[in-house]
């Protein structure tokens, strides 16, 4: 076959421009960091990487879900906490009021301070984070009913649940129905009732009972919430053990070795100085060049 001036030209060109290419992509790697800046550059890279990116997304989501929860339950517990203070503080009243050596006007006084406590309970169960009432069901924009919780609406006994992995939702609220109920409320009344009218101290003995029973709710209730908390904690660490995984995967997938990319572009930049080398023997002389 006959090779002309021509043909070794446009091979050179064309040789030149690839070398071009193949130092433009080295230095796009170098630059970015990635293996790929376009789909078109590789699909399956590309199709592969938009699966990572997901699935970190949706951990990351899940991540702020559990962070959501901690608020929920953190405070939950805070307010029980509370609200076990305050029945310890009506029990340890009631204890001291049935002393039969107290006169009246000095229940009448530990009647004020029952008054007080009840108010103390009312503003617990009122409790809002993010104005959200925690007590409420899933009707938190609404305050919950004075007095107590009795026949309620099933917006608050319904449990807030909140997704914290694929196909898993926790409870992160405590029913006031069982921690607030009306006959809480009703049951300080009386108490308060008895203690301004004289009653003996035999007769406020069954208060202490009743107050009791209070606070075993609390106490279970405070438990199911330590144990939910208990939860929480690992599937948060396992959470953090899956976006560790899903992020290493998409860099595998997509980072650039720099330093592969590096060598392979000192490589490319000594074979495009050799071609262009090369190409400047190839073209042939013109006449200009032998009348110099």
């Amino acid at each position: 076959m006959r090779v002309t001036q021509n043909m070794l030209s446009n091979n050179m060109l064309r040789n030149l421009s690839n070398s071009y290419s193949n130092l433009d992509k080295y230095m796009e790697q170098l630059s970015t960091g990635k293996k790929i800046s376009r789909p078109s550059q590789d699909p399956v890279v590309a199709m592969k990487g938009m699966g990572y990116r997901s699935e970190v997304s949706n951990v990351e989501q899940y991540q702020r879900n559990v962070s959501e929860v901690h608020n929920w339950l953190d405070n939950s517990d805070a307010s029980l906490d509370e609200t076990n203070q305050a029945l310890q503080k009506l029990r340890e009243l009631t204890v001291q009021a049935s002393n039969d050596t107290y006169g009246e006007e000095e229940r009448a006084n530990i009647a004020a301070e029952v008054d007080q406590l009840k108010l103390q309970l009312e503003g617990i169960k009122n409790t809002k984070v993010n104005d959200k009432y925690l007590f409420n069901g899933t009707n938190t924009t609404e305050e919950p009913p004075a007095g107590g919780f009795d026949a309620a609406t099933p917006e608050t006994t319904n449990d807030v649940l909140i997704e914290v992995s694929t196909g898993t939702k926790l409870k992160v609220n405590v029913s006031g129905e069982d921690i607030f109920s009306k006959e809480l409320f009703d049951d300080i009344d009386a108490l308060s009732t008895a203690l301004k009218s004289g009653t003996t101290g035999e007769d406020l003995d069954d208060y202490i009972s009743t107050i009791d029973g209070h606070v075993d709710n609390v106490i279970n209730e405070r438990a199911d919430v330590g144990a939910r908390m208990n939860r929480v904690d690992l599937i948060e660490d396992r959470l953090a053990n899956q976006e560790i995984a899903a992020k290493s995967m998409m860099s595998d997938n997509e980072d650039a070795d720099i330093e592969k990319v590096i060598i392979n572009l000192t490589a490319q930049e000594s074979v495009h100085r050799a071609a262009l080398s090369a190409g400047s023997r190839v073209i042939q002389p013109t006449l200009l060049d032998f009348l110099r």
